[in-house]
């Protein structure tokens, strides 16, 4: 079948002036930065919750550490420490044993502790770094920190990546004074 000219103009015309399928073509233009925003938000939510949530139990279980009752217990180790924070993680607590990494060093002053920088991200790519753990006697002073490594998933989101590999390296330190507890019990040896 052949259109003359005309017909063919008319036919274009009518192509370009008609609305069906508009709805359609505008929701597949809008939908992909539309998703991408709402994996970004959904992945920043998760990031601000790990944090939060690192924040909390590493505080607490840092607690039994300023009142000596973690080093008067059987279980003082480090591995027993990384238990007690990822017991507090408990909605993370499949993943949490692999992904964290705890530490706890004893210094002489504030200033020294002050001074004292964390493992660098960088040192994370090629495995777990060297940490020291040392709790500590009655009334010194210690810094506990605990190192998180967070997955991400979100693809517009590899700026995050401080890690390598899509992770992202979450950061708490507390630091205090241990409380003079009666008992002495050995406090791990100095870093």
């Amino acid at each position: 079948m052949r259109y003359s000219r005309s017909a063919l103009r008319q036919r274009l015309r009518r192509f370009v002036r008609s609305e069906r399928g508009v709805t359609a073509v505008e929701f597949a233009l809008v939908s992909l930065p539309l998703f991408a925003l709402i994996m970004g938000t959904v992945e920043l939510a998760m990031v601000i919750l790990v944090t939060t949530s690192l924040d909390t139990a590493t505080e607490t279980a840092s607690r039994m550490i300023r009142t000596g009752e973690f080093q008067s217990s059987a279980q003082n180790t480090r591995a027993d420490f990384k238990a007690l924070v990822c017991g507090r993680m408990s909605w993370l607590s499949a993943q949490c044993g692999a992904n964290l990494i705890v530490e706890v060093q004893v210094f002489n002053d504030f200033q020294t502790l002050a001074a004292n920088q964390p493992v660098a991200a960088a040192n994370f790519r090629n495995g777990t770094p060297a940490t020291c753990f040392s709790t500590g006697q009655p009334g010194d002073i210690v810094l506990a920190r605990a190192y998180y490594s967070w997955p991400l998933v979100a693809p517009l989101l590899t700026f995050m990546d401080n890690v390598g590999n899509g992770r992202r390296l979450i950061t708490f330190a507390t630091a205090f004074r241990n409380e003079p507890y009666n008992n002495n019990p050995p406090g791990g040896a100095a870093c």
